[in-house]
């Protein structure tokens, strides 16, 4: 067997250090591997995926862990492989150009290149042989060789052609601004791709898109808040839920919510804890509290480094086979839970001989996802509750799937805002916390002494400076964590970062933030993106960042900003609204009813603390709260100048409401603000 290491054995990234033992000679991303390249003659095997993709796993055990077909890879390219989570950019180019070239993307992402990085051929998942329809790993490497050999000016034209098209859906700009006949127009059509019968959207498979979620229930009508009541209801009960030890998988492979594909990712628990703690500040159920504290339970669980940032992921896989870690036989459960298996059998809907179809097989599988036909109280002394700790403990003791260790600045920050949001929410001091320590490792690990950010942390070692999305994601937490907080440095250090992004991010000329710094290693083009998947995209979350800073302090030109941003994109957004949702939400709070409050008083105050619980307790996405005591004042003018002459009357603590950048009477009493601030979002 072939003992061959290649070059990633240095690296950090899990993903690569998975295929460190490859037959195949795989150069991570980087000058050595272009002039290897063009030193030989080679086109470029790109592989792109990620740590916990299970059809990434599944090629690199057909092909490239197969000595043949290696052997072939080596003769004919240059192979390099990429972790698109430390590098989106990367992953961003070249996915785009697959979903040109073959009208899908996905991972792993297949890319043939030449030498100075131009595609020619792209692929997602090739098997070995030919199959499915797809051209096999042992077809594709004669004749990708052959054409390279052969036929290279064609190849070549091909590759320039490809890179111009590209260049030029990177020249957006010039358009018209928003207008907020697409929030109308974005909430119909998320209701026609509304699933009536399962809630979500599409068929299958489905993803939770919280963003989407938050979008329509910020729009306040009913049939689209019943949809995202029904939707989320609906999640909980499903097998994309984890029963047994909480969090979300990452999506659906079914239209039921039944059989998820395994993995779990640290974005989809940020996205959805928000998404259930506005559906709680909106109605005021109990179910999206214990959602959203059972996501974070996971998340501080087995997600949390020791020093407070956040993991990446957890694998679909464990002893290679998907969700292994997660199924039971109907004996296992009856032989742990005893005399209440009839009981949890039939809330979990687990049969003996198997409750789902497996995908690969088409078969029954003898196992069983736990999932609900209804909705049980959370009381932890039901049977219910006693039987999933008594089977957690038993699983905790089962060979876990591969935790990818990695922190990412961008995923840390959306979950730093969910932490700060749902503490805000419900009242609980212990996540407000952990967002606060979350973003003291971001600034002590992941921060330079020039105070710009690294994308990716792992084991001490920093690489990849930050991107767009690391400083908006990054930007939104901090937001949050103020208004939780109300500790002015929070404020401060999103002015610092924003900063940056308008220095070295910003289309000057058309508008919206590039993916990467001006001073960023260069790539074909340089990448620009609004399109709201799985996550939010940057342009989108910088949008309501931008509007929310304005209102903070009172700085028009970062209104001016989003709107440019908006204008960079409109001709995108007018053709499909609702994939823009995260768009939409910054145009919600642009066009919207807004408030500014500024609560004066000392944070220890009882009349203080009540009159902040009930700005809280008020769901009103277009408020933003400013907070000013003796110790901030000063700081807090010069962040925000109109704050400057607003004091306690009669030395009582008393709350400014602002609109449209003027302020109202003063109030300084409880019954009073409820009376001027008990209003819901129309």
């Amino acid at each position: 067997m072939h003992s061959f290491t290649n070059r990633l054995a240095h690296e950090k990234s899990p993903y690569l250090l998975q295929h460190a033992h490859n037959p195949v000679d795989w150069y991570p991303w980087g000058e050595e591997a272009f002039e290897a390249a063009a030193k030989e003659d080679k086109p470029i095997f790109l592989s792109i995926g990620y740590a916990t993709c299970h059809w990434c796993h599944v090629m690199e055990h057909e092909s490239f862990e197969n000595e043949e077909i290696a052997q072939l890879m080596n003769e004919a390219f240059v192979c390099i492989k990429v972790d698109r989570e430390e590098r989106p950019d990367i992953d961003n180019i070249y996915m785009t150009v697959a979903q040109m070239m073959t009208g899908q993307g996905g991972w792993p992402l297949t890319i043939l290149m030449t030498p100075d990085k131009k595609p020619f051929h792209a692929a997602t998942y090739v098997p070995p042989e030919q199959r499915y329809g797809r051209i096999g790993m042992r077809q594709l490497i004669p004749r990708i060789d052959h054409a390279w050999k052969n036929q290279r000016a064609k190849v070549l034209d091909s590759s320039s052609q490809i890179t111009d098209v590209l260049a030029k859906q990177q020249g957006t700009g010039g358009g018209e601004e928003l207008d907020a006949g697409l929030l109308d127009a974005g909430y119909e059509e998320l209701l026609s791709q509304y699933d009536k019968r399962k809630g979500g959207f599409g068929l299958q498979p489905k993803f939770p898109t919280p963003h989407r979620l938050i979008f329509l229930l910020r729009q306040g009508e009913a049939e689209g808040i019943k949809a995202v009541e029904h939707t989320l209801e609906e999640m909980r009960k499903g097998g994309i839920f984890d029963q047994v030890g909480f969090g979300f998988h990452r999506y659906s492979t079914d239209s039921a919510w039944l059989l998820p594909h395994f993995e779990k990712m640290l974005y989809d628990q940020a996205l959805l804890a928000m998404a259930y703690t506005e559906a709680f500040e909106l109605t005021g159920k109990p179910l999206y509290r214990q959602v959203t504290k059972e996501i974070l339970e996971y998340v501080l669980r087995d997600m949390t480094t020791p020093t407070g940032g956040f993991y990446s992921a957890e694998d679909a896989d464990s002893e290679g086979e998907e969700g292994l870690f997660y199924i039971w036989s109907s004996e296992e459960m009856k032989s742990i839970v005893g005399d209440d298996y009839d009981f949890v059998s039939q809330v979990w809907n687990i049969r003996e001989e198997g409750n789902f179809r497996d995908e690969s097989t088409g078969q029954i599988n003898p196992n069983n996802i736990p999932h609900l036909s209804e909705i049980l109280c959370d009381d932890d002394s039901t049977v219910l509750a006693i039987s999933r700790k008594k089977l957690f403990e038993v699983r905790e003791n089962r060979i876990h799937p591969l935790k990818d260790t990695k922190v990412l600045a961008d995923w840390n920050g959306l979950m730093i805002a969910a932490f700060a949001k749902a503490g805000r929410a419900f009242g609980e001091q212990k996540y407000i916390d952990a967002a606060v320590q979350a973003n003291g490792f971001v600034e002590s690990e992941m921060r330079m002494e020039t105070g710009e950010l690294w994308h990716r942390w792992r084991e001490s070692d920093t690489a990849v400076p930050g991107q767009l999305e690391d400083y908006a994601f990054m930007i939104f937490g901090l937001l949050e964590l103020y208004e939780s907080t109300f500790d002015i440095q929070f404020l401060e250090t999103a002015l610092d970062y924003n900063d940056i992004l308008t220095t070295s991010f910003r289309d000057e000329n058309k508008g919206g933030y590039f993916m990467t710094a001006d001073d960023a290693e260069q790539l074909i083009v340089r990448p620009k993106e609004l399109y709201d998947g799985a996550i939010p995209s940057g342009n989108s979350v910088q949008m309501l960042n931008l509007l929310k800073l304005a209102r903070l302090t009172g700085r028009p030109e970062l209104e001016k900003q989003a709107a440019e941003t908006g204008k960079a994109f409109s001709g995108m957004i007018d053709r499909s609204p609702s994939n823009f949702s995260q768009a939409l939400i910054a145009l919600q709070f642009a066009e919207g009813e807004s408030v500014e409050i500024v609560v004066v008083g000392e944070k220890d105050n009882p009349e203080t603390k009540a009159l902040l619980e009930h700005i809280n307790s008020v769901h009103q996405p277009g408020k933003i709260v400013l907070f000013k005591d003796s110790d901030n004042s000063d700081q807090l003018a010069r962040l925000a100048p109109f704050t400057k002459d607003q004091n306690q009357v009669e030395g009582k603590p008393t709350v400014y409401l602002c609109r449209n950048f003027a302020c109202e009477k003063p109030i300084n009493s409880l019954e009073e603000l409820r009376r001027r601030f008990n209003t819901k979002l129309n």
